[in-house]
């Protein structure tokens, strides 16, 4: 029963399993349950969500990790947890889930400091952390284009 726990959660409801692009198939999961979840949207229900799963994450992606290896490709309940935290405190339209998306995805697999010393962490640790980096790198990246743009919100 907690294997098959950490599966469900840890692949984030089976997006791991994704033959090509795990990652980004549950960081498009993450967006659409956003984006078509009543009220999910809300800053204080998305961070609420985020921080259950984020504990959730860090034991499933240790017990992960003992199944397939160091950060495997199947855990990806840390694209959930970073990408609602690239939408968090932004505008709920089209361009922002474009936008945090790809900015999410990008800062994902490229892991600029400090995102790849995190992700170096011991266990579900290092799978989570670096993913929370890089949804703040994300947000922050989607913050400054709104700013700069102002007429693009």
């Amino acid at each position: 029963m907690t294997i098959w726990l950490a599966k469900v959660f840890g692949t984030g409801f089976g997006t791991g399993y994704a033959p090509v692009a795990s990652g980004t198939v549950g960081s498009l999961l993450a967006a659409a349950m956003y984006w078509f979840i009543p009220n999910f949207a809300r800053t204080d229900i998305l961070l609420s969500v985020s921080l259950v799963m984020f504990a959730v994450g860090v034991w499933s992606g240790g017990v992960l990790e003992d199944l397939y290896g160091h950060d495997p490709r199947e855990a990806t309940i840390d694209e959930l947890v970073g990408q609602w935290l690239a939408l968090a405190f932004l505008p709920k339209t089209w361009l922002t889930l474009l936008l945090s998306v790809a900015l999410f995805r990008l800062f994902d697999i490229t892991k600029p400091e400090p995102a790849n010393k995190f992700q170096k962490l011991p266990r579900g640790w290092g799978v989570m952390m670096d993913d929370v980096v890089a949804g703040v790198y994300a947000n922050l990246a989607v913050q400054l284009i709104y700013l700069l743009m102002p007429q693009w919100k």
